[in-house]
């Protein structure tokens, strides 16, 4: 298990390598950090609270609500990150999100806001976005994807679109990871209202920030 002292210096090497990379885009930018925790126990969740870390994402419903549980009396801001599975929307609902990044269809879209509905209540949701274009990433084609968040921001009164979210291109060729973000902030830009882009992980996070990203969510980076 991770310890306090190693928490501290990985949460000290990302902030500074984030630092290094927003103050080369804008002085004004400020870029969020949310610690991916699905590999990572309770108690390293606390070790990572300890030095100064806040958000948490995590990729599966059971696995929110069970270490939200345990952490119930630290005050966290939770992420889901991972694709949700219908069956599974109920569930979400309940936990309470601070955000939930993977709305990545309009079936999906309709059928959340349905059941946000009937529960009274609303979820803050990135519309997740296929910028690379590749069969084994979930969200919308990057060609709809302004439209798509149009149509949800209207129809859909219980989602609140914060903005978009994207995975990397799966690549060693940094040019070729580097357009997929562009795409993803040309996406952002053009999307009434956004606020939050979303993109960017362990791997990737200093051009992510450099293309646009206000939002990274990194995992092994901080809990190795």
């Amino acid at each position: 298990m991770i310890t306090h002292e190693k928490a501290i210096e990985n949460l000290d090497k990302v902030i500074t390598q984030v630092e290094f990379s927003r103050l080369q885009v804008s002085d004004h930018c400020i870029v969020q950090l949310v610690a991916v925790s699905k590999y990572s126990t309770v108690e390293e969740i606390k070790i990572l609270y300890k030095a100064g870390q806040r958000a948490f994402g995590e990729n599966k419903v059971q696995d929110l609500k069970d270490k939200s549980i345990a952490l119930d009396d630290t005050p966290l801001s939770w992420h889901f990150i991972g694709s949700l599975q219908k069956n599974k929307i109920n569930n979400l609902i309940d936990l309470n999100p601070t955000l939930m990044h993977s709305l990545d269809s309009l079936d999906l879209a309709q059928e959340l806001d349905k059941k946000l509905k009937a529960k009274g209540k609303t979820m803050n949701c990135l519309l997740q976005v296929n910028s690379a274009n590749e069969d084994s990433k979930s969200g919308v084609n990057p060609n709809d994807a302004v439209a798509i968040y149009k149509e949800i921001s209207e129809k859909y009164s219980n989602i609140h679109l914060k903005g978009v979210m994207s995975i990397g291109a799966h690549s060693e060729d940094k040019t070729i990871i580097k357009q997929s973000f562009e795409t993803t902030k040309s996406i952002f830009d053009k999307c009434e209202g956004a606020t939050i882009c979303s993109m960017g992980m362990s791997s990737d996070y200093s051009l992510a920030i450099l293309c646009g990203s206000n939002m990274i969510r990194v995992g092994s980076a901080l809990f190795k």
